[in-house]
């Protein structure tokens, strides 16, 4: 277990950091935000209402709290939780009620009462057994905003499957987008249906916000992380539901869009990789000294023979250092670019000017580096100090608020 988790060495030439928005001037400054929710969707987007200058007050169960405690990622803990919990839950509070006690209930709802925002994202048909559904929270609070996510929706033959990140995944056809022609399903190696639904709760929460500052009343939001993983991929299933059901074919080489042609995609060079995106073939086969490209003058060919072009691309790249690619194609503004891992990324001077990351610690001193909120505001980022709460750490003080 560490106290403080070793950070990437500052990029040289780091410039000095944007300025912060203090706490008091954010957007949401004022509003009490309560998170039922655990894992990643929710948290992600009470997180990013966090960011934005709200309250945010997790309600956990007694003892074990929020299940992504014990969600570890690499084996890597900090002060007793997962790093995965610390970096998705740095500036909340947290209180333990036991929902199933009527005295922790009776005081929660007093706390429904006073909130702006609810998020959660039991199972379907729990919270509303624990008498805190949207029917029974708006009864307490009409003003309340009740944002709710779920794995497929609540209703239809999916309503009761886990909402997990890779069974969304697995449904909603996006693994068959990624890698190349003749492999498998290949999965997106990060929580994306999760990230996308919460940032989609947070986008719904904010607008029923606005309606509220006009109506005066709140509303219920929804998603759920296949509809969020779907609208994701609304590109290539457009093309699909318009081009008589064809399933996209993904190039057997150097695949990275399935609808995209020649050229595409990621390639080894002589010491690392290139990135090339859209580019005339005859125009790429001038650049780079690669004769037999001059030969798909036709566009339609880009596409129809993309396998071929990208062997052939694939081979003279082969050649000669990412660099020195780089270096004819930029000035002839081709698009392309470095293919960076993370140690490389962090040590460049375009990463430290965007002062991306921040440490993160409890009242203890457990430190956590973690990435910032990417939203800037009248110029400013949007730093935190708070790291994760500890299971119940603000109970006293928040039930003492409520006796005022």
């Amino acid at each position: 277990m560490l106290d403080t988790l070793a950070t990437a060495p500052p990029a040289s030439g780091a410039t000095d950091r944007p300025p912060a928005l203090p706490a008091t001037e954010r957007p949401l400054a004022g509003l009490t935000v309560l998170d039922f929710s655990q894992f990643l969707a929710g948290p992600s987007c009470a997180l990013r209402l966090a960011d934005l200058g709200a309250r945010v007050i997790k309600v956990e169960r007694p003892e074990t709290g929020d299940l992504c405690r014990r969600l570890y990622i690499s084996n890597l803990a900090l002060d007793g939780d997962s790093t995965l919990f610390h970096a998705i839950n740095r500036n909340k509070e947290s209180v333990a009620a036991d929902l199933k006690d009527p005295a922790h209930l009776a005081w929660v709802r007093r706390l429904v009462a006073r909130a702006d925002v609810l998020i959660q994202n039991f199972r379907p048909g729990v919270i509303e057994r624990l008498g805190l559904g949207y029917e029974a929270a708006r009864e307490l609070n009409p003003r309340l905003v009740y944002g709710t996510v779920t794995g497929y929706g609540a209703v239809g033959p999916w309503r009761d499957k886990p909402g997990q990140d890779l069974l969304a995944q697995a449904l909603s056809g996006v693994t068959w987008l990624n890698g190349d022609a003749d492999q498998g399903p290949v999965p997106v190696g990060l929580s994306i249906a999760d990230t996308l639904a919460g940032a989609h709760l947070a986008q719904g929460i904010l607008a029923c916000l606005v309606r509220r500052g006009v109506t005066g009343r709140g509303g219920l939001v929804e998603v759920s992380l296949l509809e969020s993983i779907l609208d994701f991929q609304f590109e290539a299933l457009t093309t699909f539901l318009n081009d008589g059901g064809k399933l996209p074919e993904r190039s057997r080489l150097r695949n990275a869009n399935a609808y995209l042609a020649a050229p595409y995609g990621i390639y080894e060079t002589a010491d690392g990789f290139l990135a090339l995106a859209m580019t005339p073939i005859p125009r790429l086969g001038e650049l780079l000294g690669c004769p037999p490209l001059l030969a798909y003058a036709e566009p339609e060919r880009w596409f129809t023979e993309r396998d071929a072009i990208k062997g052939l691309l694939a081979a003279h790249l082969r050649g000669r250092p990412t660099a020195d690619w780089l270096a004819i194609l930029e000035p002839a503004d081709v698009w392309c670019a470095n293919v960076f891992d993370w140690p490389t990324l962090t040590a460049h001077d375009g990463f430290a000017v965007l002062a991306m990351t921040q440490e993160v610690a409890r009242a203890n001193g457990a430190s956590l580096r973690t990435t910032r909120c990417p939203i800037r505001v009248d110029g400013a980022i949007l730093p935190a100090r708070r790291g994760a709460p500890r299971i119940g750490e603000d109970t006293e003080a928040i039930r003492r608020e409520l006796e005022s």
